[in-house]
């Protein structure tokens, strides 16, 4: 068996990973991806939000991700019947990027990777952990390829981003119970040969069925759009096991979409996810942190995944080489207690999405401009910024507008 020592090894070469691995080849550090899968692969959250151009750029990506022509995204529309809530990321509140992609996510990650190795950055494809274990203060990790020979490596430091695969929470035993519990999606692609010219086929929307169903349209740069559907399990479910006809038949529920996409085929047989909200116990020990989906994930409805799951990936990777440099880190501080501000933001967010009180402050028909550019910044992703009063008081600044726009609905 071949033996290596690494200083830091990144499991998953998603967003996440791939951010890790740009910023420790910035430093110089011994660094190792390991996935399991060949790239290209298919994956969702085809949605990205604009604080994640901060953490490409800092990883030393932004520049070829601007060469490839993905669709710009300048904002968001929530549709609800006939009332429309649009959200220009330009007017948000604070500093920050003012837009960011729609993505082909099988093409943009493999864009990722692809720059990574024209960086000299070790990747390992097709590659599984048969086995990981902690001794004193260093790992090691059994790995096999897809011709079966095994690897022993010794590494002082895990990264896990290994999104769904949750590596280190199964193998640790760190689940926890979800937020949101009983939800899936079911999506697809189609190749619209007739899409309209405008915001009609450039912005992401999401038409709203009922306070707790919603359907996702993405259009990409290439012709190709991502379809998507949102809701209970009872009721997905009451649409019967076969997903494409359980699909088309989804289709025909909507209101503003209904019929756009009737002449199209379905690019593949929809996947469905089942629950899809996940938690762990924590998200650091010694010697590792979790990432991404890899620790935790919330609802796509806010396209929140990738932006933490890059923000996790990048701040890891920082406090890890300032580790492995023989620095003392506050973990709890400096990493588990950050990312949870900026989560339990969102979690805020989805929650009363799910209780219909953020929808119905969406719909407002005469939103404060100030108000929505503060809510509009969270949405960008931006949920760290304590200047804004709709992160720093989240929960209270929701249920205190919510409140008001009642009142005056019975006025």
């Amino acid at each position: 068996m071949k033996r290596e020592n690494i200083d830091i090894v990144i499991i998953g070469a998603g967003p996440s990973g791939s951010v890790a691995a740009g910023y420790l080849e910035q430093k110089g550090a011994s660094v190792l991806v390991l996935e399991k899968q060949k790239f290209p692969r298919f994956v969702i959250g085809e949605s990205l939000i604009p604080r994640c151009m901060d953490n490409f750029e800092e990883a030393g990506f932004l520049e070829v991700l601007k060469e490839q022509g993905y669709q710009k995204k300048f904002g968001a529309r929530f549709i609800r019947k006939q009332q429309i809530a649009d959200f220009d990321f330009s007017k948000k509140f604070g500093e920050g990027w003012d837009w960011t992609w729609q993505v082909p996510r099988a093409d943009f990650d493999k864009k990722l990777t692809d720059h990574l190795s024209s960086r000299r950055v070790d990747i390992r494809f097709e590659t599984e952990i048969v086995s990981l274990e902690r001794l004193d203060d260093h790992w090691i990790i059994i790995t096999r390829d897809s011709h079966g020979e095994e690897y022993e490596i010794m590494a002082q430091f895990i990264i896990d981003s290994s999104g769904n695969g949750r590596v280190l929470a199964r193998n640790l035993n760190l689940e926890a119970p979800p937020k949101i519990y009983e939800h899936s999606s079911m999506f697809t692609h189609i190749t619209e040969t007739a899409r309209p010219d405008g915001i009609e086929g450039e912005q992401i929307t999401f038409e709203i069925l009922d306070t707790n169903t919603w359907f996702w349209y993405i259009p990409f740069s290439n012709g190709v759009s991502s379809l998507g559907f949102v809701g209970p399990n009872s009721w997905l479910d009451q649409f019967g096991e076969n997903r494409t006809s359980a699909f088309r038949r989804m289709l025909e529920e909507l209101n503003f979409y209904r019929k756009r996409f009737d002449s199209y085929e379905l690019n593949f047989d929809p996947i469905r996810i089942r629950n899809i909200s996940k938690n762990v116990k924590y998200i650091n020990g010694d010697g590792f942190a979790l990432t991404g989906n890899s620790a935790e994930f919330l609802d796509p409805v806010f396209s929140s995944g990738v932006a933490f799951a890059t923000e996790s990936g990048l701040l890891a990777a920082k406090l890890a080489f300032r580790e492995i440099q023989g620095e003392t880190i506050d973990w709890q501080k400096e990493y588990s207690d950050y990312i949870r501000k900026g989560v339990d933001v969102f979690s805020t967010y989805v929650k009363e999405w799910y209780t219909g009180k953020l929808q119905e402050i969406f719909f407002h028909s005469e939103p404060n401009p100030q108000i929505k550019a503060q809510i509009c910044a969270v949405l960008a992703g931006y949920v760290w910024n304590q200047k804004n009063p709709f992160v720093r008081n989240h929960d209270r600044a929701l249920e205190n507008l919510y409140k008001l726009i009642s009142t005056e609905k019975i006025i």
